[in-house]
């Protein structure tokens, strides 16, 4: 171990800083204005940012989850990612993608992907804010028969989702805070 988050987490945290944080003036998709923008898809798409989340997720990750994904596009290349590396370190894991909406042919519904009724399930997403995305895929796994673990997103910017998780009886375990990368929460449950 190096450093108090541990020698992964502290390479995840370097890429994250030198890749997907952005200091400056940023409006947020609520309108409300921002002192950092965080694009963790710059991290979660790049071949060793690829490798650092998977394994970062692979060493917390509880041993009954089967499987691994969320909603459409923040959680796609981290589940993706991390369900692939997991099969070359041994560790059988599927991967799933929740739509935005439902399809209405083919077999129809929200879920794409290999996720199965039963499966436990570690919801994953980019970076949280308010935590509405991943509570909305705890709600899309529960009704496909599922069963949601965990809420697992590469950073937390907000400081309010793992309140939420625990409200709708999810554990919640970033790999990294805001904090963790020297940031603030950003606005909680209003941004």
């Amino acid at each position: 171990m190096s450093g108090p988050l541990g020698e992964r987490r502290e390479a995840l945290k370097a890429h994250l800083l030198e890749h997907s944080v952005r200091i400056g003036d940023f409006t947020l998709k609520s309108g409300k204005r921002a002192s950092y923008f965080i694009d963790a898809k710059q991290t979660a798409t790049r071949p060793d940012g690829m490798l650092l989340v998977a394994d970062c997720i692979l060493d917390v990750l509880p041993a009954d989850v089967t499987a691994i994904g969320g909603l459409t596009m923040g959680a796609d290349p981290v589940a993706f990612a991390t369900a692939g590396i997991a099969a070359a370190r041994g560790r059988s894991l599927k991967a799933f993608s929740i739509r935005k909406e439902t399809k209405d042919h083919g077999a129809g519904g929200r879920i794409a992907g290999a996720l199965e009724p039963g499966d436990k399930v570690a919801i994953t997403e980019d970076c949280v804010t308010r935590g509405t995305s991943p509570l909305e895929a705890v709600e899309v796994v529960r009704s496909f028969g599922a069963v949601p673990v965990v809420i697992m997103p590469i950073i937390d910017r907000g400081g309010s989702c793992g309140r939420l998780a625990e409200e709708a009886g999810v554990d919640f375990s970033p790999i990294l805070t805001a904090l963790d990368l020297g940031l603030q929460y950003e606005g909680g449950l209003d941004s």
